[in-house]
C-alpha cells in the first residue's frame, strides 16, 4: 500500500528541500519506488536539488488545471530508475492550485508509487496546507533553534487539525528530523540539544542530520547528498531515517562533539602562550 508524506517545517531555511530530496533517493535506494512532488509553487528549488532543472516541461500546476497529463510532467531521476519528480509552477502562484486538483494527483500518484513525498512550502498559507492536506504521515524538519522550534509546534498543530486523516478521527502520524545539529555548539549553549527540542515538540525522532558543508555541496552539484556522498555523515543519517521510515529498527546515536585533535591543541597551547 502506498503512503503520501508531507516534509514540512514552519520556519524555512531549515534544510526541507534538501531533506524532501535525500528522504526520496534513500527510499528510492532501499527498493522503493518514489516521487517527489514540489508544492512551492512560485518558488520552484526541488529541481535544481535533483538535478533536473534542464528537464522541466510541464509541472503541477499544469496537471492540477488539465492542461497536461501527470506522465508528461513526471521526470525520471537518471540515477535512479525508481525516483521521480513532479515539479512545481515557477511562473504561477499558489492560488493556482486547487484541492480537488491536487486530491486528483495524488490520487493517480498513490496508484504509481510506493512513496508519494510532497515538498512543502515552509509556513501555514495554502501551499503548505494543500501539501499536507492528503497526506498519511509527515517528517517535520526543524533545526535546533527557538524560532524553528516553535514554528514547527504550529505546523504539528496544523498536521492534527487540517488533514483529511486527522478530519476523519485517525491519529496523525508525525517524525521529527533534526537538522543542522552540531553537539560542539549544544554544549556550548550556542543552540538547543535533542533533549530540549523533543520535550517541547514531543513527537517521535526520526534522525538528526549533523552540521555539515556535504549537504550544500551536494545541492551545488544537483544531487541529494545520499548519492552525491553516501559515505557523508548527514547521508548516512538520511539512509538511517529512511529505513526507520520503512519500518527498521535502527538506534539513533546523536553526533558527538569531536575532541581536539593533537595539532590542534598544539597549535592552542602555542597561540596561549
Amino acid at each position: 500500500m502506498s503512503k503520501v508524506m508531507v516534509v514540512t517545517s514552519g520556519k524555512g531555511g531549515v534544510g526541507k528541500t534538501t531533506s524532501s530530496a535525500a528522504l526520496g533517493a534513500a527510499l528510492a535506494q532501499a527498493g522503493q519506488n518514489v516521487v517527489i512532488v514540489d508544492f512551492d509553487v512560485g518558488l520552484r528549488n526541488l529541481d535544481l536539488v535533483m538535478g533536473a532543472e534542464r528537464r522541466v516541461v510541464y509541472d503541477l500546476v499544469n496537471v492540477v488545471q488539465g492542461d497536461a497529463k501527470l506522465a508528461q510532467a513526471l521526470i525520471r531521476d537518471k540515477r535512479l530508475d525508481t525516483l521521480s519528480l513532479l515539479p512545481a509552477s515557477q511562473t504561477r502562484d499558489k492560488d493556482a492550485l486547487t484541492e480537488e486538483g491536487v486530491k486528483m494527483v495524488i490520487n493517480e500518484l498513490r496508484e504509481k508509487f510506493d512513496w508519494v513525498l510532497c515538498d512543502s512550502p515552509a509556513g501555514i498559507e495554502k501551499g503548505a496546507m494543500l501539501a499536507m492536506r492528503f497526506a498519511d504521515l509527515a517528517v517535520v524538519v526543524t533545526n535546533p533553534e527557538v524560532s524553528s522550534v516553535r514554528d514547527s509546534d504550529r505546523i504539528i498543530g496544523m498536521l492534527d487539525s487540517k488533514t483529511v486523516h486527522a478530519e476523519n478521527g485517525g491519529k496523525f502520524e508525525k517524525h521529527l528530523l533534526l537538522t543542522r545539529y552540531s553537539p560542539a555548539r549544544a554544549a556550548r549553549g550556542e543552540m538547543l540539544k535533542v533533549e530540549d527540542v523533543l520535550d517541547i515538540l514531543a513527537i517521535p525522532l526520526l534522525g538528526i542530520v549533523p552540521e555539515s558543508e556535504e549537504v550544500l555541496n551536494a545541492s551545488n552539484f544537483g544531487c541529494p547528498v545520499t548519492l552525491h556522498n553516501p559515505a557523508s555523515a548527514p547521508a548516512r543519517a538520511y539512509a538511517d531515517a529512511a529505513r526507520r521510515l520503512l519500518g527498521e529498527k535502527i538506534e539513533i546515536v546523536q553526533p558527538s562533539a569531536e575532541k581536539p585533535g593533537l595539532f590542534s591543541r598544539l597549535f592552542n597551547r602555542k597561540a596561549m602562550a
